[in-house]
Order: C-alpha cells, then sequence, then structure tokens
C-alpha cells in the first residue's frame, strides 16, 4: 500500500552538501517507486545570513569559518564535487568561487511553493551557483532561474524586487532553528523522523522503507 510522506528539505542554496543529499533522496524514491507518495517542502536555512551581497571568497571564508587551510579547502572540494557527479549534478566550484547571501533566493522558493514548481526552482538555482558560478541575489540571476523551472518571469521579478515573503521565510528559519536544526541539509519526513546530512541513496531509500513499514503497521 502506497503511504504519503511530507518531507520538509531544510537547506540552503549555498550548500553544497544539500545537492547530494537531494539527490540521494530524490533517487530513493525513485527506487522505492509507488510504496511512497513524497510531498516534498523546501524549507529555507541560511548558513551566512549576514554575508553582503557582494559575497566573499570560497577559500578565504572557509578558512575564516572552519580553521581550513586551502590546500585541505581543495581537497574536501573534490571530494565533495566527486559526491554531486554520482547524483548527477556538475559542481563546478573552484578557487575563485564566492559565497553569497541567499536571503532573495528562498524568498523565491517560498513563492513556488505557493504557485508550484518548487523543485524545479531549487535545482535551477544550484545551477545557477554550483554549476555557473552566479550571484544568487542578483535578480536577474533569479528571475532566469524561475524561468528556467518553467515559472512566470513577470512574477518571479516582482517577488524579487518587491521584498515579498521576506516575514514568512524569517518565520519559517525561526521555526526549523527552534526545532533544534542547526546544520544541513535535515529531511524530516511526516514531522517526526530526523534524516541529517548529505546521505547517499541507500541510506535514504533504507530509511523511507523503514518509515513507510511502521506508518502501515500504526494504521
Amino acid at each position: 500500500m502506497t503511504q504519503p510522506m511530507k518531507i520538509d528539505f531544510v537547506s540552503d542554496i549555498a550548500c553544497p552538501w544539500c545537492v547530494v543529499g537531494l539527490g540521494g533522496l530524490e533517487e530513493a524514491l525513485r527506487r522505492v517507486g509507488d510504496l511512497v507518495a513524497a510531498d516534498i517542502h523546501f524549507q529555507p536555512f541560511e548558513l551566512n545570513p549576514n554575508m553582503p551581497f557582494e559575497g566573499q571568497n570560497v577559500v578565504e571564508h572557509v578558512g575564516q569559518k572552519y580553521g581550513a587551510m586551502p590546500e585541505q579547502s581543495a581537497v574536501n572540494r573534490k571530494a565533495i564535487q566527486a559526491r554531486a557527479a554520482e547524483v548527477g549534478f556538475n559542481m563546478d566550484t573552484h578557487d575563485q568561487s564566492r559565497i553569497y547571501n541567499t536571503f532573495d533566493a528562498h524568498r523565491l522558493l517560498h513563492w513556488a511553493g505557493l504557485t508550484g514548481g518548487q523543485a524545479a526552482l531549487k535545482h535551477a538555482l544550484f545551477d545557477a551557483y554550483f554549476t555557473q558560478g552566479q550571484n544568487p541575489g542578483e535578480p536577474d540571476v533569479l528571475v532566469a532561474a524561475a524561468e528556467a523551472a518553467g515559472l512566470d518571469g513577470a512574477q518571479a521579478r516582482e517577488v524579487v524586487t518587491s521584498g515579498r515573503y521576506a516575514d514568512e521565510v524569517r518565520a519559517a528559519e525561526r521555526k526549523w532553528q527552534a526545532a533544534g536544526i542547526n546544520s544541513v541539509p535535515a529531511v524530516v519526513i511526516n514531522d517526526r523522523y530526523l534524516i541529517s546530512g548529505g546521505q547517499p541513496a541507500d541510506a535514504f531509500e533504507q530509511a523511507l522503507r523503514t518509515i513507510a513499514a511502521e506508518t502501515a503497521a500504526a494504521a
């Protein structure tokens, strides 16, 4: 019997492990087929809420925030790129890549969650940032991502330039932080089960099958 599952994917579009985790989750959902009817909601989390519009060099940022030396940063980046490639994503990051503010991207994702196309927009934003190296705080970048996701560009631009949904995004961020989410990706299923980190498809598949069985048994 098909089990409906509400899946909250708490993440930031500037989080490389969120790319890996989403790819793993989506592959797991393909594997389980009709066992699960997933209703996925992308929830906001900002890794760097105080980042200025112009951003910061990634090597400099990681060194300041985590104490990583440039050499270690490069090794870690290659490892994440390899994991992204395993889920079919081209992560073209390098020493000159930059970390940007993502708040406006989250506002646009909130809008897409109301109108439809949120998953497609999430993928388009990942592509714009990690593959094309674009600034996800730039209105033209956000509008192009919305159009690539099949959404209305004029409506997307109005959302971006008006500041709409800022209060809703901040409220959602506070909600998930209050729930104990302090790192991403965090995948919350049926408001009860938490799967943390950029897990591979095998881990997600096992979790989905276990949760489906538990839900069926409790029915």
